[in-house]
């Protein structure tokens, strides 16, 4: 089983994209696939602003949140970032979340789940994708956008899909395995 690590990337008090994040789990988690995975939310493991004295590239971790931050990252074969659009750019905790360290994230594959307004999140998107082949990490063309995604959440609080969103899903995830498989000789 490869290792997937779901990242929620807002932080917002009032953020709807824990329900995506949660929607998304679920879908990993109830299909037979290769991934064992593991939602990360920012909010909860809540790093602060990027305060370790070396270079990550040393690896050479002072504060104990980084190293909890470390070990949760070396573990992953692949990642899901999901994540909003915030003044056409990145959340700033996913960024400073990449900052803390660098060879935990090299040579592995993420996806991209961005949602947002009429946009879908994808400038965010696209502006991660800079960065986080600056870590190694090789993005996938494949991503699912999801404008006016708030208008999707039900009644009972859960995201709703349609067609279009389940082909995503699936186009996305067969080639975060194909990735997934190519990359990790490169890591041994």
């Amino acid at each position: 089983m490869f290792q997937l690590k779901i990242i929620v990337c807002s932080t917002r008090e009032e953020r709807k994209g824990k329900v995506v994040a949660d929607w998304f789990l679920e879908r990993v988690e109830g299909e037979e696939n290769e991934f064992e995975a593991e939602l990360l939310d920012l909010k909860e493991i809540n790093l602060p602003m990027l305060d370790e004295p070396k270079h990550p590239k040393l690896h050479q971790y002072t504060n104990e949140h980084t190293k909890k931050w470390s070990v949760k990252i070396d573990l992953a074969d692949a990642f899901v970032f999901v994540m909003p659009e915030y003044n056409y750019g990145m959340p700033p905790a996913m960024l400073n979340a990449i900052d803390y360290l660098f060879r935990e994230w090299n040579y592995k594959p993420a996806a991209l789940v961005s949602y947002g307004g009429i946009s879908g999140g994808v400038r965010s998107a696209q502006m991660s994708k800079l960065v986080l082949t600056t870590v190694k990490v090789v993005p996938l063309t494949e991503a699912i956008s999801l404008p006016f995604f708030e208008g999707r959440i039900g009644q009972d609080g859960k995201f709703q899909t349609d067609a279009k969103i389940d082909k995503a899903y699936q186009t996305m995830m067969a080639e975060l395995l194909k990735w997934t498989k190519a990359l990790k000789p490169m890591r041994a």
